[in-house]
């Protein structure tokens, strides 16, 4: 008998990591590396946002909290969902976790028995199936290719939902395609949804300010309000607020959902660091026009990026909504070889060679449940990008 468990076997490490780490090994041999794997911004968190946690730990706000978050930061969660997304919600049907990793993790893990399925858009955030099948459940997977602009259109949600499906797991802006849906696309899916009383809905909003072009947010509850009694709406302080390191994540939701994942988090970590909540609560009730700042920064960032790589022979971008990345295709380089003389059979033999050969790492598509195409984080210094997109025009010039 094996000493693992038959869950861990099920799932696959984390590519956005593995990569991260082989370059981070490289930056270590003294090799020139650009690293524009992980999805962090580069922003530092703001300044009002550390005097807050200096603040609470002056004050000996270090000892545990309620499992589900200070009531301080659960009425402004509250208060953000209502400002921002129309959501009539109060502080008891708010939670806090320690990142919105952990909020996904504790809703599956919290409802989801052998057998049962959950919708994944196709691309997906890599940890989306693979939390699926920790619980024992099967995740059903949804494609959205270039064709619709990554976006899940109505009929391929329909066909994907059985009388088996529990869960339909919705991002946008999304990582790692930067789709963002318009109020009208969710309104689209909702109709599908309202049909299909038995499932149940998590989006996953993390990226939420980083909407371009002039583009309004918009969340699926928000749209269709007859939703909201079975829609876990989730999200966080990592993207918005440069606060990837302090693990913050909420969300709002049904009051028996909340409660399973407050019983669940009550076993696991307990309640997400107190010193980072305190943060939390400044950052959403405190200053937000530096977001419109970081906003023009990412919009001109990601223009940089589409245009030098759509100026790279056998690479094809589109142009994302929303979110800090790109996921172009890289199709035309495939069955070729690198300058470096390695074969180009796959989308992670394209980012491998790459990263030798270049000292720029990117993730492969297939990571993200589509094959042929690259993810790319444009959370990075200008000068950096720059360099990357002219090493990367220049390899693929090279390739034969």
């Amino acid at each position: 008998m094996g000493f693992l468990s038959d869950a861990l076997m099920r799932v696959q490490p984390s590519a956005t990591v593995a990569i991260t780490q082989k370059a981070r090994e490289l930056a270590r041999e003294g090799r020139d590396v650009i690293a524009l794997s992980a999805g962090e911004p580069d922003f530092d968190t703001p300044q009002h946002v550390k005097d807050a946690a200096i603040r609470a730990m002056a004050e000996g706000k270090t000892k545990y909290t309620n499992v589900d978050g200070i009531p301080e930061l659960k009425e402004a969660v509250a208060a953000k969902f209502r400002r921002d997304n129309g959501l009539n919600v109060t502080a008891a049907d708010c939670f806090v976790g320690s990142g919105g990793k952990q909020i996904i993790f504790n809703a599956l893990l919290a409802t989801l028995n052998p057998g049962d399925e959950v919708v994944v858009p196709v691309p997906f955030w890599v940890s989306y199936p693979e939390i699926v099948r920790l619980c024992g459940a099967e995740p059903v997977l949804a494609r959205a290719d270039a064709s619709t602009g990554f976006k899940l259109t109505p009929a391929a949600l329909a066909a994907a939902i059985t009388p088996r499906t529990k869960w339909l797991i919705l991002n946008t802006p999304s990582n790692p395609s930067g789709a963002a849906y318009t109020a009208e696309e969710l309104r689209g899916l909702a109709q599908v949804l309202l049909g299909q009383p038995h499932v149940h809905i998590l989006t996953d909003d993390i990226y939420e300010p980083l909407v371009y072009d002039g583009g309004k947010f918009a969340t699926i509850a928000q749209v269709e309000p007859a939703l909201q009694a079975r829609t876990l709406t989730m999200n966080g302080v990592s993207k918005s607020h440069a606060m990837t390191g302090w693990r913050i994540g909420y969300c709002t939701g049904p009051r028996e959902l909340l409660a399973a994942m407050t019983k669940l988090q009550g076993q696991s970590t307990t309640n997400a660091s107190s010193i980072s909540q305190w943060a939390a609560v400044e950052a959403l009730n405190g200053p937000q026009d530096f977001l419109k700042d970081w906003l023009k920064v990412f919009q001109a960032r990601r223009d940089l990026v589409v245009d030098g790589l759509n100026a790279s022979e056998g690479v094809t971008c589109l142009v994302p909504q929303g979110a800090f990345y790109v996921f172009p295709s890289c199709e035309g380089l495939l069955g070729k070889t690198s300058a470096g003389g390695k074969a180009l059979e796959s989308d992670e033999d394209f980012v491998m060679a790459l990263l030798e050969e270049t000292g720029v790492a990117l993730v492969q598509g297939s990571a993200f449940g589509l094959p042929g195409h690259f993810r790319l984080s444009y959370a990075a210094a200008d000068a950096e990008l720059q360099k990357a997109v002219e090493r990367i025009q220049g390899f693929c010039a090279g390739v034969r």
